[in-house]
């Protein structure tokens, strides 16, 4: 499995259980123990979870966490008025903090494979306008926090 793969199946873990931590209210070391040793890499219920980079997964669980009030305002500015991301239904709302930390905090990561990682997991989710909401949001996010790496590529993506 390559690392790329490695790091998906970490996004995708590290979204459920900021979902879980969200709607259980579940404590961080409660769900990394569960993630590390029942979720990644495991089956569970007939499916095979793929195996997950930890320390990535880790590193956003956390890195959301401990950001989380400046993450917050970040999606806000960039959710159309009038949704702020306490009204977001509870997986986006996951999917949309894991992304902005990403964005904000891991330019190791570049912007463009962030947006796309994002949104695919959005796409196992949501059938919808949500996925084409995540992308928005991440890419307006990235035009303010990584202008560099973004300038002009509405213009070429065409």
């Amino acid at each position: 499995m390559s690392r790329q793969e490695r790091r998906a199946a970490a996004r995708l873990a590290a979204v459920q259980a900021l979902y879980q931590m969200d709607v259980a209210k579940s404590g961080i070391n409660d769900v990394l123990a569960e993630f590390e040793s029942h979720w990644i890499g495991q089956e569970v219920e007939g499916e095979q979870y793929n195996k997950a980079e930890n320390a990535f997964f880790r590193d956003v669980l956390e890195g959301v966490l401990a950001g989380q009030g400046e993450i917050d305002v970040l999606v806000d500015r960039s959710l159309q008025e009038g949704w702020p991301l306490r009204r977001v239904e509870a997986v986006l709302r996951a999917i949309l903090r894991a992304g902005a930390y990403e964005m904000l905090s891991r330019k190791d990561v570049p912007a463009r494979v962030v947006i796309t990682e994002y949104t695919d997991i959005g796409g196992a989710f949501f059938e919808g306008d949500e996925v084409g909401m995540i992308n928005g949001v991440l890419d307006a996010l990235g035009r303010r926090l990584r202008p560099d790496e973004l300038m002009g590529t509405a213009r070429n993506a065409r």
